[in-house]
Order: C-alpha cells, then structure tokens, then sequence
C-alpha cells in the first residue's frame, strides 16, 4: 500500500512540475534528479516516468525521456476534442449543478476579476474554475477523460491568457457560461463554452504566429 502510495505521489509531483511549467517541452528529465529534487526513491520515480511515457506526455530522445510538444495538427486536435468534452460538461452542469455549485461558480468569476493583471495566476483559477464546471456535470465518466485532456495541455509552454486583453475576456466568457447553467439553458451553456474555447484556440494560434514571426527575423 505505501509503495502505491508512493508512485501515485511521485506521479503526481512530476505531472504538476510539468503543468506550472518547472519542466517546459524539451526539458530532459533524469530518474535520479527527480528522486532526490521529491525526495523519494528512485523506483517509484522510474515507474511514475513510464506512466508518462504511456500516456504520451514524455517522448523518447535517444535513450533520454523528454517533455513531449505538440505540433500544430495535435494542438488542432487536442483543441478540438477539448471543445466537444468542455461543451458537453457545460451542457450537463446546466442540467445537474446544484444551488451551492452555481454560486460557487459565480464566486469564482467574481474573484477571479482581481486576477485580470496577473496571468500566472488568473491561468490558474481558470483551471479550477474548468475543473468545477466538470465537477458540476455529475458524470465521473465524463471528468474521467476531462482530466486526460487537461493533462496534455500541461504539454503547452505558455497561456494563452496572456496575451493582451485575453484576460478580461476570459472573464466575460467564464460570466456568460455561469448565467447560462445558473438558467438550466443547455445550449446555450454549451455553445458558450465552446466559443470560449474557440476564442482561446484562436488566442494561442495568434501567440505562435507572433512568436514564429520573431524567430523568423
């Protein structure tokens, strides 16, 4: 049982070092530097890295396992298939989501206006606030695959938010797929989140354009 543990927390700790960008796309990661930075043995480690592997986060360079990245037709696809999963939660949580869930989500939305000057920050509460909306469709199935989504987007080096602007019109978006589950309106709650997916797609594809344009010069 503690070895379960163990691997779960080693997993766990790689994944998140991954997701706040410790580790960007690239980053070679070694079995005995994440024991000794985590401070557990290395067996769990290697185990915890072959999980990773499997489910295509880390990719193979020589013998060396790398952060994967993701080419332009998997960010298209990633993009796409989180777009169908988010719309369909929205639609659910507008069908399920209780009193407390529906002011726990306008809360946030609320909060999260503070952040409008801070992407880092503003970039995580808009995980947590995804992550409610899942929470509020009541189908584990459902947040199961959710969950692998948001895993590959870990995979990405930068937020969107960032860009100028984006951040207040996150906020927007986030109030209007709030009002439309608060209302039980179905549609509305899903074609909402998708734009707003739409828009954050777009918003990232602007970011690598600019970035190329750069590099280019």
């Amino acid at each position: 049982m503690t070895e379960i543990k163990t691997l779960k927390d080693a997993y766990t700790l790689i994944l998140e070092a991954i997701d706040s960008g410790v580790y960007k796309p690239g980053d070679r990661l070694v079995e005995s530097e994440l024991a000794e930075r985590f401070g557990v043995s290395r067996t769990p480690v290697r185990e915890a890295l072959q999980r990773l592997e499997t489910q295509s986060l880390l990719t193979r360079d020589g013998r060396s396992l790398i952060v994967a990245s993701l080419d332009h037709n998997q960010l298209a696809e990633l993009y796409m298939v989180r777009s169908e999963l988010e719309g369909l939660a929205a639609r659910l949580a507008a069908r399920h989501a209780t009193a407390e869930e529906v002011r726990l989500l306008r809360a946030m939305v609320e909060e999260d206006r503070k952040l409008i000057d801070n992407p880092q920050a503003l970039s995580r509460a808009n995980k947590r606030f995804h992550k409610q909306i899942h929470l509020a469709s009541h189908n584990r199935y459902l947040v199961q695959q959710l969950d692998l989504v948001h895993r590959s987007m870990a995979l990405l080096a930068t937020t969107s938010i960032s860009f100028e602007g984006r951040g207040q019109q996150t906020i927007e978006e986030h109030h209007r797929i709030v009002e439309a589950i608060a209302a039980g309106d179905c549609d509305r709650a899903y074609e909402a989140l998708r734009a707003h997916i739409s828009l954050a797609f777009e918003t990232r594809l602007r970011q690598d354009s600019i970035a190329m344009e750069r590099y280019l010069v």
